[in-house]
């Protein structure tokens, strides 16, 4: 029996997690195992029944759990408020900080039924396969900041980019790592000409990768970096990077797969795993059933692979997804000409039955 806690959170967040569920249900069906899902309160909707975004009983309920599975919190509604109140600081990045999840793994796979719907050629797509790995749990978001009144009015806002060796090191050891179970090469991004701190990570890339001689690494500067992603994505295999870089770097590359609603993400530590699409909770399509359920439901595969070591099950998603896609239906943000358009409920569907005939 494996336990997973379900936070739906806010927006479209409960209508494509419901999908995600749905898949992995239909693979247990498949495959003999036995899922327990149970779903706790997040972000904005644990704020207006709970007064908190991130209750008491929501942590119980993940640290009784094999993975988490996400789907996505914040909105206009709270946008007004503290920090500490926000759905977002204070359900995700608490989430983060609570469990230690340090790795933020973010797979940008172009699919080639899908070369079309990116903005860029289809000679610089075609066949784009990278992982960027984000540090989770350090730089600016999570430094010291404070608000300083100055005499003659006005503020000095401070946040500060703190990175210590070991948060650096473990990081670049899980890129080499994932690197030499693909491509064999690590990008490591930074902008050492200018951060003090950058300088450290390039000096601590240098050391980890001197023990994956086996590996290729290459140190790139975090602009020319957003700049080749563009020119020329297919260069990139496993892409690291520290905190604030590689959130802008992760939602650039999403581009490339055609949409958002295409990207998985799996954050990990030395515990538990939480697995969430990289979109947000697009509270304007809320409801309407136009979301694009396809990166809940490859979260709910990477969860399978990383923390449930269920490496066929989850190849079996994937396989399904691609299939669908290659059979030429779409939800909104991925429509074309001469494409079959289908709901958030559709799509999920679509995807069991390819699972189901397998």
């Amino acid at each position: 029996m494996f336990k997973i806690a379900v936070l739906p959170g806010d927006g479209i967040g409960p209508e494509i997690t419901v999908q995600a569920v749905r898949v992995l249900e239909a693979v247990g069906r498949r495959y003999n195992h036995q899922f327990e899902f149970k779903e706790g309160l997040v972000g904005g909707a644990a704020l207006d029944a709970m007064g908190t975004p991130l209750p008491a009983e929501t942590l119980e309920l993940c640290r009784t759990s094999d993975a988490i599975l996400f789907g996505a919190v914040g909105g206009p509604k709270w946008d007004g408020l503290p920090l500490h109140l926000r759905p977002e600081a204070g359900g995700i990045l608490a989430l983060r900080k609570e469990f230690g999840l340090y790795a933020n793994l973010r797979p940008v796979k172009v699919y080639p039924s899908l070369v079309g719907a990116s903005p860029l050629k289809p000679e610089l797509v075609r066949g784009v396969d990278i992982m960027v790995l984000r540090e989770l749990t350090g730089g600016l978001y999570f430094g010291k900041k404070y608000w300083e009144p100055l005499p003659e009015g006005g503020f000095r806002v401070v946040d500060t980019l703190e990175y210590t060796t070991p948060e650096i090191e473990r990081i670049l050891r899980l890129a080499f790592e994932l690197a030499s179970k693909r491509r064999r090469k690590v990008t490591s991004v930074d902008k050492a000409n200018v951060l003090g701190s950058s300088r450290h990570w390039r000096e601590v890339a240098s050391a980890v990768g001197e023990e994956y001689p086996d590996v290729e690494l290459e140190h790139m500067y975090v602009d020319n970096c957003a700049m080749q992603l563009v020119k020329n994505p297919k260069q990139f295999d496993v892409l690291v990077t520290e905190n604030m870089f590689g959130d802008i770097l992760s939602d650039q590359a999403s581009v490339l797969a055609g949409s958002l609603g295409m990207l998985a993400s799996a954050s990990l530590g030395s515990g538990i795993g939480l697995y969430e699409p990289v979109h947000g909770t697009a509270p304007d399509i809320a409801g309407k059933q136009l979301a694009n359920p396809i990166a809940a439901i490859l979260s709910a595969a990477m969860l399978l692979r990383f923390s449930l070591n269920l490496a066929e099950e989850a190849d079996c998603i994937e396989r399904a997804v691609a299939a669908v896609l290659e059979q030429g239906y779409r939800t909104a943000d991925l429509m074309e000409d001469g494409k079959t358009r289908v709901s958030t409920a559709e799509m999920g569907d679509r995807i069991i039955e390819q699972i189901e005939s397998q």
